[in-house]
């Protein structure tokens, strides 16, 4: 009879693989959305008249 490999391993590693790259897809949303507020705040600034 053939035993069953033991894949726990590959398992692992690919939950490890998944949950890195979801973390680092949610900190690049934090990033450009930081980034769009910053733009954001500049622009307006920019559009209110100075004054004299």
């Amino acid at each position: 009879m053939e035993s069953i490999p033991d894949t726990t391993g590959y398992m692992i590693a690919g939950f490890v693989v998944a949950f890195a790259t979801m973390g680092i897809h949610v900190l690049s949303m934090y990033v450009r959305n930081r980034n769009l507020r910053r733009d954001l705040e500049m622009l307006e600034s920019m559009d209110k008249p100075e004054k004299k």
